[in-house]
């Protein structure tokens, strides 16, 4: 089969499709007939060797959208042809989900969203998963206030979102021609990157990793979460400070599909490529200015 691997860390020059064994499931585990698989920020740092793994052939892809072609030993309640998806959690592993096909935990899966054609489907996982946990985190109420920097990417819009369903009131931050798309995803209050809110709020969902600057915006004794293991501020004036990891959970990712069938989850896919094209699709998403992922179609 054809998977998207690097051999060697670098540009969007060192992305290629290799022929690869197809993998078998083991048991407790599922194979996905991959339908596309979205192209995340992640599968940059995994490229440029941020996770290492330096002399590996490294697989790229952590959304997988696609149907159900074989199951382990030991999994029920999954059926062959069933359209799932998942996210392919690790950045150091030998195949990702930009295959066509990939293996996974039965626990890892969620049916896809019945109103989405796959390439949608495939930019929820990691992104929706994303922005739930990171707001489950935040620990607030109906009524309280949160911010959300880079509300107008993809897991920023995801946030403002499911922060405007769960009764918070949402400023978004985001650029400043970005106000109409994150209203109309739920901000109550709008501020353009470079500003902060008029006053303090409860707390701060940082997807634009502004750190310390987003700090600043939290009230004493408030919460602060970051999307990225390490990278987050100390802790000032009894904030409280935490940096989410994203992990494969079906169950929650179940829920995030119900809503966007519910029409209360918008999903943005962006520009599409072939598998055969992920170097070009690399070399897009580095080029900014998008307002929805990248996706590869298999």
């Amino acid at each position: 089969m054809r998977a998207v691997v690097v051999d060697g860390f670098g540009g969007p020059e060192v992305v290629r499709v290799a022929e690869v064994p197809v993998p078998q499931p083991a048991a407790g585990q599922v194979r996905i007939r991959v339908r596309a698989a979205a192209v995340n920020p992640v599968d940059v740092a995994v490229r440029v060797g941020v996770f290492g793994g330096e002399g590996e052939q490294l697989g790229l892809g952590w959304d997988v959208a696609g149907e159900i072609d074989a199951l382990g030993e030991g999994v029920g309640g999954w059926t062959i042809g069933q359209r799932v998806i998942a996210l392919h959690y690790g950045p150091v592993k030998a195949l990702g989900a930009q295959a066509e096909y990939a293996v996974l935990d039965a626990d890892a899966l969620a049916a896809a969203p019945a109103t989405a054609d796959d390439v949608s489907a495939a930019v929820l996982p990691l992104s929706g998963l994303t922005a739930a946990r990171a707001l489950d985190l935040l620990e607030l109420k109906a009524g309280d206030s949160v911010l959300v920097t880079g509300a107008a990417g993809v897991v920023g819009g995801f946030a403002v979102q499911l922060a405007a369903r769960a009764g918070l009131v949402v400023t978004a931050l985001a650029g400043a021609d970005d106000e109409e798309l994150v209203r109309g995803l739920g901000a109550t209050h709008f501020v353009p990157r470079g500003s902060g809110p008029d006053g303090r709020v409860d707390g701060v969902l940082d997807a634009a990793r502004l750190g310390e600057a987003a700090l600043a915006f939290v009230r004493d004794g408030g919460s602060y979460v970051g999307l990225h293991p390490g990278a987050g501020p100390a802790s000032v004036r009894g904030v409280r400070v935490v940096d989410q990891e994203v992990a494969a959970d079906g169950a929650l990712l179940a829920r995030l599909a119900a809503l966007v069938d519910e029409g209360a989850l918008t999903l943005r896919a962006g520009e599409t490529y072939a598998l055969a094209d992920a170097a070009k699709a690399h070399a897009r998403l580095a080029e900014g200015g998008l307002r929805g992922r990248v996706v590869l179609t298999v």
